[in-house]
């Protein structure tokens, strides 16, 4: 037998009594969250599945805001491969483009959609390849942006004093981000844009009046109910709102196809079983609230948010005016909508019809008759 052939077919045999592994990729990402929130923790449980699903083939470094990058900074540092990939919210990025609030379902649902119907929109109604096309074309990054969790409906916000109608709103200096800080600025707010790792620090220091976080157990983490006591909620600039895990496209690209069918199947879990727990955090936290801190839970004033959804219609018209790209995905999102969303209120029974029945809130005390 000629040596160089069986020393070859001894090679093969070897090799497939020991098949050789896969090489691991292992990834560094980073979110804009404090470590402590919640909204870490569906990273970490997203980097979990990643890991599990690909027999930790493709294990992530979820790592909080600041490890590496200042928190609003993980979008360009994925593009330039500073960090792998990210963990945010797409309404961070209006300052490159407006378009960017439309991605994070913010503000107003769009249109009154809710999670599943936003969703359906990104799924069913084309805004997943819209998504792709606003960071591979429109701000031309090599990232990839899909939704990874539902952290709304969101509170109007913490105050200093009662906020009895748009008045009170005038000269706050409160902390707000995205499209939003616009919105309220033309509604007599003063703005300033934070990482949620700053707000106490700057309330405590008397650098703020006010703040929009998240509400729920986001807010107790961040310890907001020891720096103010009125809380109000709802709010209409986040009714729904989308975490984002983005990927540096090159990275994305470096996956097999099962890796990246394990990626997506991990993010659409990690949506779904994160969100079913936050709902039971955060009734556990806002009883904490009202009863270890004193909270003062109120209702936004009606007028206040009718005021909100007026102010945003007239900057998304300027918007669609301004920009085709924008108008092609807001006309998307309005024609979706228009189906769903009247649909889903007449087949939907009120949620407070069942609750109302078998949870009574209490009614407000009868004010004193006049002469």
């Amino acid at each position: 037998m000629n040596k160089a052939f069986s020393l070859t077919a001894l090679a093969a045999a070897a090799a497939l009594a020991f098949p050789v592994q896969a090489q691991v990729k292992n990834l560094k990402m980073q979110s804009t969250w404090p470590a402590s929130l919640t909204l870490q923790d569906n990273f970490r449980m997203f980097a979990d599945r990643v890991d599990k699903l690909t027999s930790g083939q493709v294990k992530i470094e979820a790592m909080a805001a600041g490890q590496i990058v200042p928190a609003f900074e993980i979008l360009d540092a994925t593009h330039k491969k500073v960090i792998d990939g990210g963990h945010g919210v797409a309404y961070y990025w209006v300052g490159k483009n407006k378009a960017a609030t439309l991605f994070s379902a913010t503000p107003a649902g769009p249109f009154g959609m809710d999670h599943f119907d936003f969703l359906g929109w990104l799924q069913e109604g084309g805004g997943q390849a819209l998504y792709d096309e606003f960071y591979r074309d429109v701000l031309k990054l090599s990232v990839v942006g899909m939704p990874i969790g539902g952290s709304s409906p969101q509170a109007l916000g913490w105050f200093k004093r009662p906020i009895k109608d748009l008045k009170d709103f005038k000269g706050l200096k409160c902390r707000q981000t995205g499209i939003v800080s616009e919105i309220y600025q033309r509604m007599g707010m003063q703005t300033v844009n934070m990482p949620g790792g700053e707000i106490v620090p700057s309330a405590q220091r008397g650098v703020i009046d006010c703040a929009e976080w998240v509400g729920g157990i986001e807010d107790l983490r961040l310890g907001l109910p020891q720096v103010w006591k009125y809380h109000y909620t709802p709010g209409m600039h986040e009714s729904n709102s989308m975490l984002e895990v983005i990927v540096n496209t090159d990275v994305w690209k470096g996956f097999t196809a099962q890796q990246q069918e394990a990626w997506r199947a991990a993010q659409m879990e990690t949506f779904v079983r994160w969100g079913v727990r936050w709902q039971k955090q955060n009734a556990d936290a806002i009883d904490e609230m009202r009863t270890k801190h004193g909270t003062q839970m109120l209702r936004t004033p009606p007028a206040i948010l009718i005021e909100f959804l007026k102010t945003w219609d007239t900057i998304a018209a300027e918007e669609s005016a301004k920009s085709p790209f924008f108008k092609k995905v807001y006309d998307s999102q309005r024609e979706y909508a228009a189906k769903v969303v009247p649909a889903k209120r007449f087949m939907f029974p009120p949620y407070s019809f069942a609750a109302n029945y078998y949870f009574p809130e209490a009614k407000p005390a009868a004010s004193a008759k006049k002469k």
